[in-house]
């Protein structure tokens, strides 16, 4: 049962996990909403300037169709003509296309930011597997995502069927119109037609993007193994780390002996803190801190400086203004300079009633 467990993705994606998704291309995007808002700029644009692109159209397929053509016209000239005809198509209908392409980049970033990796291109054995296709032909995404198709399809099919029996008698009236009002009234209809399917669209859209929120980290969930594998390779293994942190005590612990071995006097809280200093007067101007600690540390400062015959001093106010002012090779405030002398000069005379040279 536990194997089972720890197997199923219960865990949420950790921001490695997120970012290595990143790179490979796996970011939340909703191609629904790229195209809802894309086709609302289209439909936006053909309303603000559809009277201009109408007459534009009106005119080019007036010069188009009326256009005369020499009694004898070989591929060349009628290759010209389309052309001429394409590309003023295009030059009028250009607004549309700028503003949908505008909206689709816009869209697309504001979903996933910039993003440019090439891992998605890079070829796999499961695209090509015929078995792994088959698999994901009726896989449980399929499936879903063939059930929204269907949805929105009928939506859509409803909200277009609708519009058509409104305006289905208005249809045969513009067979027999000229191109000047023709145009302009086909172009009224496929706006309003547009508008209305768009705006089904575009409520359609935010239901689809919770869906692809909930997919993608659906997606990216962990197993417990997977995050202690993950925290192993950017921590550490905690053993090794438990053997670092032991390694980096130990070390701590050599320094403090060494310390206390050289220093003249150890300063107490009594019980809270311990500051070790020396002085030598043809190295130092002024006494230095080898050495500081509160509780267990300072239980051990002073545990090594009776085992080296270095003595302890009891001064509340010194020890603790030098443990939370100075830092270990540090030199003794000026303001303490009194207070360390006395306490040095107690130290020697007591020495050297012991006998101990200096």
């Amino acid at each position: 049962m536990s194997g089972q467990s720890s197997g199923e993705r219960t865990e949420k994606a950790t921001p490695k996990r997120k970012r290595d998704a990143r790179e490979k291309g796996q970011v939340l995007k909703s191609a629904e909403v790229v195209t809802a808002f894309s086709l609302l700029a289209m439909f936006g644009v053909l309303l603000i300037f559809g009277d201009g692109i109408a007459s534009g159209m009106a005119g080019m397929m007036k010069s188009f169709f009326t256009a005369e053509l020499p009694e004898v016209a070989d591929k060349a000239v009628i290759a010209i003509t389309f052309e001429k005809a394409i590309l003023s198509f295009f030059q009028i209908v250009a607004p549309v296309l700028i503003a949908a392409m505008v909206f689709a980049i816009v869209f697309n970033l504001a979903q996933s930011g910039w993003n440019f990796t090439t891992k998605p291109l890079a070829p796999k054995l499961e695209k090509i597997s015929p078995l792994a296709g088959f698999k994901r032909i009726f896989s449980k995404r399929s499936l879903a995502e063939l059930f929204k198709s269907l949805i929105k399809i009928a939506v859509l099919a409803w909200v277009a069927y609708g519009e058509y029996t409104s305006r289905m008698d208005s249809f045969p009236l513009l067979m027999g119109e000229n191109l000047q009002y023709s145009i302009p009234a086909a172009m009224d209809i496929l706006v309003s037609v547009g508008l209305k399917l768009c705006i089904a669209y575009a409520i359609f859209a935010p239901v689809d993007y919770m869906y692809q929120w909930w997919r993608h980290n659906k997606d990216l969930m962990m197993t417990k193994e997977e995050i202690k594998e993950e925290y192993k390779l950017s921590e550490g293994n905690p053993q090794t780390k438990s053997r670092i942190s032991q390694k980096q005590r130990q070390m701590s612990r050599m320094r403090i002996v060494q310390a206390v071995k050289d220093a003249d006097v150890v300063i107490t809280n009594p019980t809270h803190y311990a500051v070790a200093i020396s002085y030598k007067e043809n190295e130092n101007d002024a006494p230095v801190v080898l050495a500081k600690g509160a509780d267990y540390i300072a239980k051990s400062i002073k545990e090594k400086a009776r085992e080296f015959g270095v003595e302890i001093v009891e001064n509340r106010s010194v020890a603790q203004s030098l443990y939370f002012f100075c830092e270990v090779g540090d030199e003794v405030p000026e303001e303490l300079y009194k207070a360390i002398a006395e306490i040095l000069a107690y130290v020697y005379k007591l020495k050297k009633k012991q006998g101990v040279a200096y």
